[in-house]
């Protein structure tokens, strides 16, 4: 690092070099964007001052009127963008273009491939920002001061995008930031006044403070002739300058929704569907939501970005203002503008404030409509849910309210399919279900495969009765605050008695019982062979194929469940599960045929190969194999 009084050369941070060469190597193709870019970030200083000066109006110095400005010089090949928004000091300068502050970078970074059309969608995930310019610029200037510092205090960033920048003083008049690209051969074309002016109107129409461009006019005389020498440079505002979300939906194009929707979520890609929307009455305000094609990297991070952006009479107040939707609805991007709140509201006060609560329902209850409205279209409805699934899950734990809406909108495997697909809704289920079925069966594994070759499946395919298969990580937590849909009971196959109801005619559960009657020896047998290794031993009618199933008490935590807390390091009550035996199959014969130290082998090895079918764990499984080769070998 080489320093002087007033200049420094920094490296930057890893990320940003990994970044940087992604730019300038793989994005030529999405070029345009970098305009959209610096507008919005132009757009969010502009803003940004507007907020900080409700408490201190001398910080807009004598220049109250916010706008952005882009000029260009075809012969130099440059492109200048500039605002007069809040500015930045020294030290912002570093930490804003030398670093990448922003949770989920490294998981992107990890995703890179150097393939560039991937890549391209991977970044258009991440936000691209600043760094965008060197998609199209070899070198880019910086010239900023802080509003309300001293004009001594402005700053001048340079950098070529190879690793290093340089960061010196610079006594500057304007607040505000000046971007100026110096263009590459191949991208000399932005520097046209007619491109940039199309790319303007294409991007960043909705934008709320005007964009300006610089326009010739020249005299002419009454003969509607030029008069040489009478040129006069005026600015010309390009943009429509209006808060979208203020106009009329009839008055909004689809076009103009979906820019909209890249400005705020600094996404390349467009939103599944949108809901745009006006309320007056007792509570006032305008919301315009979106549901993203895509993840976001920070989506399942704590600290990752989440919420709308906040307006108060269309005064930016703050990004991610996360008190107006709930948890597992995070992935929604949008703006909220009301009349209910003060201009110096923090987030503190937002979380005191009694009417943020009625929002916040209000606005839950519109995201929620969206997504049934979106569910009509099932192909888009299953690009949402396999991006976004996991996270509505977490819905009925937070929000008791709209459980049943939310139960509505859950997607899952089922052996309607015996796809690993979640594409079946509990209201399909529902549908389908056997005359005389009152409960809604599930089973829950580590893995789809495992779920649907469960031995407590075999009596459900021998009846017809489907069950759903679930096999993401949150599902037995999902199932533990999810109790019933539409009056119907939920029942894990895996737990507890097996009552089918209706669908079990007197003659056969009186021949169950039979069963159960004859076997009476055998159990006991078993049991104290297994001793405390089980809670209980019993016939069962659940099998058709397999010779035993574990099944746990109806209350306990599942398998799955336990291994996931334990796993993240809570000590975990020992559950000795109970063991049903098949009384018709021939490993149960020829167990009920054996003696002494045989029949205990082969009652262990029941247990033990009951447990590894549920994707347990054996304590010890060396004493599992010995036991299956003496079996084996005599």
């Amino acid at each position: 690092m080489s320093t002087t009084a007033h200049e420094e050369t920094l490296g930057f941070q890893t990320e940003v070099k990994q970044l940087l060469h992604l730019m300038i190597h793989s994005l030529y193709s999405n070029r345009e964007i970098f305009l959209r870019e610096l507008i919005s970030n132009a757009a969010d200083a502009c803003d940004k001052l507007r907020y900080a000066a409700l408490d201190n109006d001398a910080l807009y110095e004598g220049d109250s009127e916010l706008r952005i400005e882009i000029e260009h010089d075809e012969k130099a090949g440059t492109v200048t963008v500039r605002d007069n928004g809040i500015g930045m000091s020294r030290d912002e300068v570093i930490q804003n273009l030398g670093t990448i502050a922003r949770s989920g970078t490294a998981e992107f970074l990890k995703q890179l491939s150097g393939e560039q059309q991937k890549d391209a969608r991977l970044i258009g995930q991440f936000g691209v920002g600043f760094y965008s310019s060197f998609i199209v610029a070899d070198e880019v200037t910086v010239r900023t001061r802080k509003a309300g510092s001293d004009k001594s205090e402005g700053v001048e960033w340079r950098s070529k995008g190879e690793g290093e920048f340089t960061v010196a003083d610079l006594e500057r008049e304007a607040h505000g930031t000046e971007i100026v690209l110096h263009l590459k051969k191949e991208a000399k074309e932005f520097a046209d006044d007619f491109r940039l002016r199309s790319l303007v109107r294409k991007y960043s129409d909705h934008i709320e403070v005007p964009v300006r461009m610089p326009k010739v006019e020249t005299a002419k005389d009454d003969e509607g002739n030029e008069i040489e020498g009478s040129e006069v440079t005026t600015w010309e505002t390009v943009n429509e300058a209006t808060a979208l979300w203020v106009r009329p939906k009839s008055e909004v194009s689809d076009d103009e929704y979906k820019a909209f929707y890249k400005h705020v979520a600094h996404d390349f890609s467009d939103p599944l569907t949108w809901s745009h929307n006006k309320v007056e009455g007792k509570l006032e305000y305008t919301s315009l939501l979106y549901v993203p094609g895509r993840a976001p990297f920070d989506l399942y991070e704590r600290d990752g970005s989440r919420g709308v952006k906040l307006y108060v009479q269309r005064v930016f107040i703050m990004d991610d203002a996360e008190q107006f939707l709930p948890l597992y609805l995070r992935f929604i991007k949008g703006v909220l503008d009301t009349r209910e709140l003060s201009l110096n509201v923090s987030r503190e006060l937002l979380q005191q404030d009694p009417k943020v609560e009625k929002i916040k329902g209000a606005l839950t209850k519109r995201a929620l409509d969206m997504l049934k409205k979106l569910a009509k279209d099932q192909e888009a409805y299953q690009t949402f849910w396999n991006t976004f699934g996991s996270v509505l899950k977490e819905g009925p734990a937070e929000d008791f309210a709209n459980r049943e809406k939310i139960a509505a909108l859950l997607r899952f495997s089922t052996t309607h399919t015996d796809s690993a697909t979640q594409d079946q809704s509990l209201a399909d289920y529902v549908s389908r279900m056997k005359e005389g079925q009152e409960k809604i069966y599930y089973i829950v594994a580590d893995g789809f495969n495992a779920a649907k070759s469960s031995p407590h499946l075999e009596i459900f395919r021998k009846k017809g009765i489907e069950v759903l298969l679930l096999h993401d990580r949150i599902d037995e937590w999902l199932m533990s605050h999810l109790n019933e849909f539409e009056g119907k009971r939920f029942v894990d196959v895996a737990k507890g008695e097996l009552d089918l109801g209706e669908i079990e005619g007197e003659e056969e559960k009186k021949a169950q019982e039979e069963t159960a009657k004859a076997k009476e020896s055998l159990v006991k047998r078993v049991k104290e062979a297994l001793g405390d290794a089980v809670q209980e031993v019993k016939v069962t009618h659940r099998l058709t194929d397999s010779p035993a199933c574990v099944v746990l008490p109806e209350h306990e935590m599942g398998f799955q469940m336990r291994r996931i807390m334990e796993a993240a390091g809570q000590k975990m009550p020992e559950v000795k599960p109970i063991l049903e035996l098949n009384p018709t199959h021939a490993l149960v014969e020829r167990l009920e045929g054996a003696e002494g130290e045989r029949f205990a082998d082969l009652a262990q090895v029941l247990l033990d190969q009951a447990i590894i079918a549920e994707g347990g764990h054996l304590d010890d499984p060396a004493a599992y194999v010995k036991r299956l080769n003496t079996l084996l070998t005599t």
